[in-house]
């Protein structure tokens, strides 16, 4: 496990983080079942909001779970759905500005144990707001508050990913997966089927253990700035990969996210010898071709410590660096890229977190930021001042 022992790992204060970590494939198997299991139901709840012209899917969570409307969004959009990825944090603090009252709307949200203040507070203001709202919600707790909410309330259906899914370190790792796999097939944003989650095993397979001499080479580099690049579904999860590396090594880390075009527009000032760069190579042909310029362009500056692609095919030609993580797959879309890839930036982040000395099932010492969110004030919604 990650080249050290179940007792180092234990010592460590990792138990967790690393058994969750591992455990991804299983959980997408299992998500699948589940979602092919409940597809009637949930066909039956969703198609009479869906179905009208004007209808608005709004993707919701905090940390983390916002993270996964932001890779489930460009994928949806693709499809010809009307979408917005909306954090329960800005809902929450200025409703009138992201909600539209006379546009049906399906607030899909997303929670690990639901348990956040803002999670319940999204769903009641956007029924406070909006005179036609239904509600999906997509949690790893039965018991949390979310899941609560949604099982009293007329319009919302509850969609629940296996328990263990419930990651009990600080870090989310098998929930964030496990999540957006399980909104991207109740969605229609991908197909389940069991070749395809086969390649998505094996493609995690080719980080857990094929790549962690590669993981602990780049860990000892000692670097202390990474950035992590990606388009569309991607950059999503280049979001969500810089706060998992920023939480683990308990901001020891500085992390930051961009798109291959973007970050040309200041952002590129944070390289340096020490500096890391991921870039989340898009399995679309056009989009690719911005992704080979940028990562030739930094190649080229010789600026950034190392850069290194992760694609389903080759990208550029530095075989050191070019990992092909779903290898002899260009069928994946990028939204299905986003799990094996999120597996490689959990695990440079778990690794960077024991190098540094930090404990990943709990690497805040100062106790300053928690597992879930704490006090935070929901003040009374009265309408547009």
């Amino acid at each position: 496990m990650f080249g050290l022992s179940a007792s180092e790992i234990d010592d460590a204060g990792a138990t967790w983080t690393v058994r969750e970590v591992l455990q991804q494939p299983d959980i997408w198997a299992e998500v699948e079942r589940l979602v092919a299991d409940e597809a009637q139901p949930l066909s039956e709840f969703l198609n009479p909001i869906l179905a009208h012209p004007h209808a608005r899917i709004v993707l919701t969570g905090a940390g983390t779970s916002a993270y996964i409307g932001d890779c489930l969004a460009p994928a949806l959009a693709g499809l010809g759905k009307r979408v917005d990825a909306i954090p329960t944090t800005d809902l929450v603090s200025g409703p009138q500005s992201y909600l539209s009252p006379d546009v049906p709307t399906l607030l899909v949200s997303f929670g690990r144990s639901g348990n956040s203040p803002e999670s319940v507070a999204a769903v009641r203001l956007a029924d406070a707001c909006i005179k036609d709202c239904a509600h999906l919600i997509i949690t790893c707790d039965a018991a949390g508050a979310l899941a609560q909410c949604a099982r009293t309330h007329p319009r919302a259906r509850v969609f629940m990913l296996p328990p263990r899914s419930n990651d009990r370190s600080f870090a989310m790792t098998s929930s964030f997966t496990g999540m957006l796999l399980a909104g991207s097939l109740i969605l229609g944003a991908v197909r389940g089927a069991s070749s395809r989650n086969l390649e998505l095993e094996r493609a995690a397979a080719r980080v857990l253990p094929e790549r962690v001499p590669l993981l602990q080479e780049l860990v000892n580099s000692s670097f202390d700035r990474v950035v992590y690049l990606g388009s569309k579904e991607l950059k999503g999860l280049a979001r969500e990969a810089a706060l998992k590396m920023l939480e683990l090594t308990d901001g020891k880390v500085v992390a930051v996210a961009d798109s291959p075009l973007g970050f040309r527009h200041g952002p590129k000032t944070i390289l340096n010898a020490s500096t890391l760069v991921v870039l989340f190579a898009s399995n679309d042909q056009y989009t690719r071709q911005y992704d080979r310029d940028l990562v030739g362009e930094l190649r080229r500056d010789g600026v950034a410590g190392r850069v290194i692609t992760l694609a389903a095919r080759p990208l550029d030609g530095h075989p050191q660096d070019d990992i092909g993580l779903a290898a002899g797959n260009a069928e994946l879309s990028d939204l299905e890229l986003c799990l094996p890839y999120a597996v490689f930036a959990q695990s440079i982040a778990l690794l960077r977190s024991l190098s540094l000395g930090r404990r990943p099932d709990n690497p805040n010492a100062a106790g300053t930021v928690s597992r879930v969110v704490k006090g935070v004030s929901i003040h009374p919604w009265r309408g547009s001042a």
